[in-house]
């Protein structure tokens, strides 16, 4: 069966346009509170990240569970992998987080998790859609006054966390010493994170900490790195820290100046991981640079991909049976520290590494050489991306594309899970051939949608 509102990430949309209106929410959470109750679950916990429209989806979901009979817990902003966790030691039966992660303040979206972390199964989305098909139709239900789900709000949430993070850092470490840029994203982590670092001993320069409901992610955090690099050059940080706004995903920035991107992480961490005995491999995506595969070769480390985005990424994990993985935009995978991706953990994973061994990011990170890789997001109308890949046009575009790269390069067009776009990559040895090949072919897209709309409006 096919997930009609259930993306790679959870739902998620622009506000206020369907289906992230205050009706959909309540009825999406009577519809999992139907589900989630059949098999005996008593109390689902809710975060947020700081977005206006949280406070909306919020009120919504506690209804529409509390009249499928689900008790709730609100926790408030905090980071993605916080609600993942809080959901398991409050012994929750799941966990709900309202955030569109890095998408801009205007968006917003909602995600489950089990009981234990992880996200709900493919059959558990699937019976939810058909619960909120019937919901959205009127066959809503309520149940008796006496049954309804009651609401509290838990306060010490976020210190419960931040011990949480600091004790994937061994007692005998200390970050003392070490000067941290962290850029917050004005999201979920802007108090958690800074209390991290700062309580493991390292000076924090705190930046982008300052949430008004509307500039999440503006110009700032894992997708725009340009204000942590001025900042970490200008106070002669050892280290630069950049969240998404719901901290699942992480950017480093080293004291030169340069970022290190997600495949960067997972080298360094792999290669670790395997001189203290880790015998498995590493599972990228299908976006993850060849310079990563090739590195970690020349270790004796295996890599595997999976499709874009870490569900399919913990999917492999969990058939590989391996316990580290990830993408290049910063989603890190340790199943050893965490259920799921989490940013703060996985940033004092590699200030583990630096302590151990006594040197800098830049010099831990040495040994992969990324090779030149062009992506393009061609933006489209809602509904037109399958057809497009589907073009005969685009799909010639592609084959000319991969003919010119030869064996020295690779191309890979898939539409996002999150929002209406086609992500175009293409990878090569030289970055003019990479741009070149991949200009080539987001115009023939762009012409082809334009071509559509045309036939449709008429």
């Amino acid at each position: 069966m096919t997930r009609k509102y259930f993306g790679t990430d959870g739902i998620r949309g622009r506000v206020g346009e369907h289906p992230m209106t205050a009706e959909f929410a309540m009825k999406l959470g009577w519809a999992a509170g139907k589900v989630l109750g059949a098999s005996g679950a008593r109390e689902v916990l809710i975060g947020k990240d700081t977005r206006a429209s949280g406070y909306m989806l919020e009120s919504a979901l506690e209804s529409g569970l509390s009249a499928a009979g689900i008790n709730v817990a609100l926790v408030g902003p905090l980071p993605t992998p916080a609600v993942a966790y809080l959901t398991a030691t409050f012994r929750a039966d799941a966990g709900v987080v309202i955030s569109a992660s890095h998408n801009p303040y205007d968006d917003n979206g909602i995600k489950f998790f089990s009981k234990d972390g992880s996200k709900l199964s493919d059959a558990q989305e699937q019976e939810i859609e058909r619960l909120l098909e019937q919901a959205l139709d009127g066959g809503m239900t309520y149940e008796p006054s006496h049954l309804l789900g009651k609401a509290r709000r838990i306060d010490d949430a976020s210190g419960r966390y931040i011990e949480y993070c600091k004790a994937a850092l061994p007692g005998s470490l200390s970050l003392s010493g070490l000067k941290v840029v962290v850029d917050s994203a004005n999201g979920a982590a802007y108090k958690v994170a800074r209390a991290v670092y700062a309580e493991l001993g390292a000076e924090v320069v705190s930046i982008n900490d300052r949430p008004s409901g509307t500039n999440i992610n503006d110009g700032c955090g894992a997708t725009a790195m340009a204000s942590l690099v001025a900042s970490v050059e200008a106070e002669q940080a050892d280290l630069g820290i950049a969240l998404d706004g719901d901290a699942d995903r992480v950017m480093l920035v080293d004291h030169t100046g340069a970022v290190v991107d997600g495949d960067e992480i997972l080298f360094l961490l792999a290669v670790a991981a395997k001189a203290s005995g880790y015998t498995g491999g590493v599972v990228g995506t299908q976006m993850a640079n060849l310079g990563l595969e090739l590195a970690l070769k020349q270790h004796g480390i295996p890599l595997c991909r999976a499709k874009v985005g870490d569900r399919h990424v913990m999917e492999q994990l969990r058939e590989t049976g391996w316990r580290i993985g990830g993408e290049g935009s910063g989603h890190i995978l340790l199943l050893d520290q965490a259920a799921t991706g989490d940013a703060i953990v996985a940033s004092l994973q590699v200030l583990k590494v630096m302590r151990e061994k006594g040197q800098s990011l830049h010099l831990i990170k040495q040994g992969m050489e990324k090779l030149p890789q062009t992506l393009i997001n061609v933006r489209l109308q809602r509904g037109q991306a399958d057809r497009l890949l589907a073009a005969e046009p685009v799909r010639a575009a592609v084959t000319a594309a991969e003919a010119a790269l030869g064996e020295n390069g690779r191309v890979l067009l898939r539409k996002s899970g999150t929002e209406p776009l086609i992500r175009v990559m293409v990878e090569a040895v030289e970055a003019g051939l990479a741009e070149e090949n991949a200009s080539r072919i987001a115009a023939v897209i762009e012409a082809e949608a334009l071509a559509e709309v045309f036939v449709d409006e008429a």
